[in-house]
């Protein structure tokens, strides 16, 4: 059975009966054409979500019926992806498996040997515009009412500050003594964890010691080198199979 499709909106309303409108009813309408009848499901991004069936659908407009509300727990552990600058596409690629892999936020960090710079100008904005609307579109695709959070850009002073307050922090490095499934008694089970993944140059020596003396764990994944788009997507699967969150 096919999950019924979600709607991103501000708030959950609080009657029986809703209109989607906006630019989520416009694409209810005429992209994905739904029919009196059809179930919907509405989230806020926060953990609210509401069951709802449609009754009408107009242009841009779908009248519905709130047949149900939620609200979620917050996910635990609250996985952080410390996602480095990628060129081209590819950045919004990481995001966007990340995303639907499940991860809950995400940091873009300017890491030294990142090949793309976001400047604090309209360009730099533009960039993490893209990487929050391929993250929010992502969240849909995967029926998701928790909506990931995409951060202002972060220096790796930056990270190793969040990587002391966080319940846990592990950095992907192909040359790490450790597996991530070695270590897996370690994974905090609550709070905040932070996941790093370098740019496609590498991490720098420098930037690994400043990580791990604040605290972070290096690990690999396998004896395969990722490439830094799907390292992330790849990393959350082996962390829901050992600590049983996605199951």
């Amino acid at each position: 059975m096919s999950t019924a499709p979600l709607f991103l909106v501000d708030a959950l309303p609080s009657g029986d009966r809703a209109v989607l409108d906006g630019p989520e009813g416009r694409h209810a309408a005429t992209v994905k054409r739904l029919r009196p009848g059809e179930a919907v499901q509405l989230a806020d991004g926060h953990g609210g979500l509401a069951h709802a069936v449609v009754d009408a659908a107009g242009r841009d407009t779908v009248d519905l019926t709130i047949t149900s509300r939620v609200v979620l727990d917050p996910p635990a552990p609250r996985v952080l992806l410390a996602q480095a600058l990628v060129k081209g596409d590819r950045g919004e690629l990481a995001v966007e498996m990340a995303t639907e892999a499940g991860i809950d936020g995400i940091l873009p960090w300017r890491a030294a040997r990142c090949i793309v710079r976001w400047d604090d100008g309209p360009r730099g904005e533009k960039a993490l515009g893209r990487w929050r609307s391929t993250v929010r579109e992502a969240a849909k695709q995967s029926r998701r009412p928790w909506l990931p959070h995409v951060e202002e850009p972060v220096t790796t002073g930056d990270l190793a500050r969040r990587v002391g307050a966080a319940a846990g922090a592990l950095v992907l490095h192909e040359g790490a003594g450790d597996r991530l499934a070695d270590i897996a008694d370690e994974i905090p089970r609550t709070g905040d964890l932070l996941l790093m993944v370098g740019p496609e140059g590498g991490i720098t020596d420098e930037e690994l010691e400043t990580l791990v003396a604040a605290g972070a764990r290096s690990v690999r994944l396998g004896q395969e080198v990722l490439r830094a788009s799907t390292a992330a997507a790849v990393a959350l699967g082996a962390l829901g199979v050992l600590t049983d969150r996605w199951s």
